[in-house]
């Protein structure tokens, strides 16, 4: 391209647009040239507005200390400054449906780390290795906004990244019924162990509205166009239990299943090893080289020594093996707020980048 793509972070202040920020200040393709956050935060520096609210394991990039935080309700204003915008705003799910909507009518794309528009029938939510053909509803969905460039496509729940990849790697050998538990990171809920210290040396075996989305997003991906909205699909049947853990990235799920055909362990593993998407093809600059690694030791996939794998990038799976009362069970790891949040939101624009639905204004 002849000049980076100007980018709006939206919601820069919390954790999730922190995290886009520490992304985004080296980027190939982007240039951050505006953020925004709520009106308290508006006027101030960036460096003023989050204070001692820094929750990233690297410093804040010197690059946006100084920048001038707009207010992401002043929609005209920042979306001017910008080919397009992340959003990662926190508020209502209400409004945050109707700012990404106002953000896509002034022809600007918005690639939301938000729930909020995860089940819009026209919107694509997309895990770019996965189900890359679902941007193809972004041209129905630009008929109802009446935009010709403007579109909203999201990134499913980050505790689904864990098994999901696996279980659509073996497709052809037709899951049917899965059980999972995830064990989901702190930096999920927006916490580290400093303003969440009741978490240390403890577990909640509830995450509010997550077992839901566990259980009925894989099927929104698995899932078809048809008279222009997103029909999810019907099978593998997912039940889930999700909780809380003292971790801060990464969250690791157990996952038994069940299929209709009867693959092998080699098969299965061989399945993973190879299991790539249009963001390898295309060497995309947020890609893992390797999506899905296999590790073959009795006690991995492990946080410490596999959560970063890939740059975070990608997914790790263990311990597969037969079951009694399913057929195979393994365990999975990916992490959270990388390949979970906002890297996997960069991922997904870079994609839209390479198809052709964001350029430059």
């Amino acid at each position: 391209m002849d000049r980076k793509l100007k980018v709006a972070v939206l919601g820069a202040t919390g954790m999730v647009g922190q995290r886009f920020l520490t992304l985004l200040e080296n980027h190939p393709w982007y240039e951050v040239s505006v953020i925004a956050a709520s009106p308290r935060s508006a006027g101030k520096t960036y460096e003023e507005a989050v204070g001692a609210r820094w929750k990233m394991q690297t410093p804040m990039p010197e690059k946006f200390k100084k920048m001038i935080v707009e207010d992401v309700s002043d929609v005209e204003k920042v979306a001017s400054q910008c080919d397009f915008a992340f959003s990662a705003v926190d508020m209502t799910k209400d409004e945050i449906r109707a700012i990404e909507e106002a953000y896509a009518k002034t022809e600007t794309p918005v690639v939301s780390n938000n729930s909020a528009h995860r089940w819009t029938p026209d919107v694509p939510m997309v895990v770019p290795e996965l189900n890359p053909g679902h941007y193809d509803v972004i041209q129905y969905q630009k008929k109802r906004l009446g935009t010709t460039r403007g579109f909203i496509a999201v990134k499913p729940n980050c505790s689904i990244q864990s098994y999901t990849p696996a279980l659509t790697a073996w497709m052809e050998y037709e899951p049917y019924e899965v059980v999972a538990t995830t064990y989901q990171a702190i930096s999920g809920a927006g916490k580290t162990f400093r303003d969440w210290p009741e978490m240390v040396e403890n577990i909640i075996p509830y995450i509010g509205g997550e077992e839901e989305k566990s259980e009925m997003e894989p099927l929104r991906i698995w899932g078809h166009i048809e008279n222009g909205v997103i029909v999810p699909a019907e099978s593998p049947k997912i039940t889930c239990q999700c909780i809380r853990v003292p971790v801060l990235d990464g969250h690791t799920a157990a996952a038994f299943v069940k299929f209709r055909k009867h693959p092998g362990k080699d098969e299965l593993i061989a399945k993973l090893r190879e299991f790539s998407g249009l963001p390898q093809k295309y060497s995309l600059p947020s890609a893992p080289k390797q999506f899905i690694q296999y590790l073959e030791e009795d006690n991995r996939p492990q946080v410490k020594l596999d959560v970063d794998f890939e740059n975070g990038m990608g997914v790790s799976i263990g311990r597969l093996r037969e079951d009694k009362i399913y057929d195979w069970k393994f365990v999975g790891l990916s992490h959270n707020t990388l390949r979970g949040a906002a890297g996997g939101g960069v991922l997904s624009a870079e994609m839209l980048t390479q198809l052709g639905y964001i350029q430059s204004k």
